[in-house]
Protein backbone atom coordinates (compact mmCIF):
# COMPACT_ATOMS: atom_id res chain seq x y z
CA UNK A 1 0.00 0.00 0.00
CA UNK A 2 3.00 2.23 -0.51
CA UNK A 3 1.26 3.98 -3.38
CA UNK A 4 -1.49 5.17 -1.02
CA UNK A 5 1.18 6.82 1.12
CA UNK A 6 2.46 8.64 -1.97
CA UNK A 7 -1.09 9.76 -2.76
CA UNK A 8 -1.49 11.18 0.75
CA UNK A 9 1.81 13.04 0.36
CA UNK A 10 0.63 14.45 -2.99
CA UNK A 11 -2.60 15.54 -1.29
CA UNK A 12 -0.57 17.33 1.38
CA UNK A 13 1.43 19.01 -1.39
CA UNK A 14 -1.83 20.24 -2.92
CA UNK A 15 -2.89 21.64 0.45
CA UNK A 16 0.38 23.55 0.73
CA UNK A 17 0.59 24.72 -2.89
CA UNK A 18 -1.57 27.88 -2.51
CA UNK A 19 0.92 29.11 0.07
CA UNK A 20 4.00 27.98 -1.86
CA UNK A 21 2.89 29.53 -5.14
CA UNK A 22 1.50 32.66 -3.47
CA UNK A 23 -2.03 32.58 -4.84
CA UNK A 24 -3.64 35.98 -4.45
CA UNK A 25 -6.43 36.26 -1.92
CA UNK A 26 -8.95 37.20 -4.58
CA UNK A 27 -8.24 34.04 -6.63
CA UNK A 28 -10.75 31.96 -4.71
CA UNK A 29 -11.05 29.44 -7.54
CA UNK A 30 -7.41 28.46 -7.19
CA UNK A 31 -7.64 28.25 -3.41
CA UNK A 32 -10.82 26.17 -3.46
CA UNK A 33 -9.49 23.89 -6.20
CA UNK A 34 -6.20 23.19 -4.43
CA UNK A 35 -7.70 22.70 -0.98
CA UNK A 36 -10.62 20.50 -2.05
CA UNK A 37 -8.47 18.45 -4.42
CA UNK A 38 -5.86 17.93 -1.71
CA UNK A 39 -8.45 16.90 0.87
CA UNK A 40 -10.10 14.53 -1.61
CA UNK A 41 -6.83 12.81 -2.52
CA UNK A 42 -5.91 12.41 1.15
CA UNK A 43 -9.39 11.09 1.98
CA UNK A 44 -9.37 8.56 -0.87
CA UNK A 45 -5.85 7.41 -0.03
CA UNK A 46 -6.61 6.88 3.65
CA UNK A 47 -10.05 5.40 2.98
CA UNK A 48 -8.53 2.69 0.79
CA UNK A 49 -6.82 1.22 3.88
CA UNK A 50 -10.28 0.20 5.12
CA UNK A 51 -11.08 -3.17 3.54
CA UNK A 52 -14.71 -2.43 2.52
CA UNK A 53 -13.51 0.72 0.73
CA UNK A 54 -10.26 -0.74 -0.61
CA UNK A 55 -10.94 0.58 -4.12
CA UNK A 56 -11.55 4.17 -2.99
CA UNK A 57 -8.14 5.16 -4.34
CA UNK A 58 -9.57 4.83 -7.86
CA UNK A 59 -11.60 7.96 -7.19
CA UNK A 60 -8.29 9.80 -7.17
CA UNK A 61 -8.26 9.25 -10.93
CA UNK A 62 -11.09 11.75 -11.17
CA UNK A 63 -9.19 14.28 -9.07
CA UNK A 64 -6.01 13.83 -11.12
CA UNK A 65 -7.93 14.26 -14.35
CA UNK A 66 -9.70 17.30 -12.96
CA UNK A 67 -6.40 18.93 -11.98
CA UNK A 68 -5.07 18.52 -15.50
CA UNK A 69 -8.26 19.86 -17.11
CA UNK A 70 -8.36 22.76 -14.65
CA UNK A 71 -4.74 23.64 -15.42
CA UNK A 72 -5.41 23.58 -19.14
CA UNK A 73 -8.57 25.67 -19.15
CA UNK A 74 -7.86 28.03 -16.26
CA UNK A 75 -4.70 29.35 -17.90
CA UNK A 76 -3.44 30.96 -14.66
CA UNK A 77 -2.27 34.09 -16.47
CA UNK A 78 0.64 35.40 -14.42
CA UNK A 79 1.32 32.18 -12.51
CA UNK A 80 2.51 29.49 -14.95
CA UNK A 81 4.19 27.65 -12.07
CA UNK A 82 0.79 26.92 -10.53
CA UNK A 83 -0.44 25.58 -13.86
CA UNK A 84 2.61 23.36 -14.21
CA UNK A 85 2.13 22.20 -10.63
CA UNK A 86 -1.43 21.10 -11.37
CA UNK A 87 -0.36 19.27 -14.52
CA UNK A 88 2.50 17.42 -12.84
CA UNK A 89 0.59 16.56 -9.66
CA UNK A 90 -2.39 15.46 -11.75
CA UNK A 91 -0.18 13.12 -13.77
CA UNK A 92 1.46 11.74 -10.63
CA UNK A 93 -1.92 11.12 -9.02
CA UNK A 94 -3.08 9.31 -12.16
CA UNK A 95 0.06 7.15 -12.16
CA UNK A 96 -0.14 6.17 -8.50
CA UNK A 97 -3.93 5.74 -8.36
CA UNK A 98 -3.87 2.85 -10.83
CA UNK A 99 -1.41 0.85 -8.71
CA UNK A 100 -3.32 -1.82 -6.76
CA UNK A 101 -3.20 -1.86 -2.97
CA UNK A 102 -1.40 -5.21 -2.87
CA UNK A 103 1.13 -4.47 -5.62
CA UNK A 104 4.02 -5.31 -3.29
CA UNK A 105 2.80 -8.90 -2.80
CA UNK A 106 3.40 -11.73 -5.27
CA UNK A 107 0.38 -13.20 -7.06
CA UNK A 108 -1.59 -15.72 -5.01
CA UNK A 109 -1.01 -18.41 -7.66
CA UNK A 110 2.71 -18.17 -7.00
CA UNK A 111 2.19 -18.69 -3.28
CA UNK A 112 0.02 -21.73 -3.95
CA UNK A 113 2.49 -23.20 -6.46
CA UNK A 114 5.44 -22.73 -4.13
CA UNK A 115 3.55 -23.85 -1.05
CA UNK A 116 4.32 -20.59 0.72
CA UNK A 117 2.06 -19.78 3.66
CA UNK A 118 2.98 -16.10 3.90
CA UNK A 119 -0.29 -14.91 2.33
Amino acid sequence: MWSRVVEVVLGCWLLMSPFLFHHAGDETGLWVNDLTSGCAVILFGILSYWYPARHAHLLSLLVGGWLMVFAYFAGFGDTPAASQNHLIVGLLILMFAIIPNDADRPPSDWDEALGDDRS
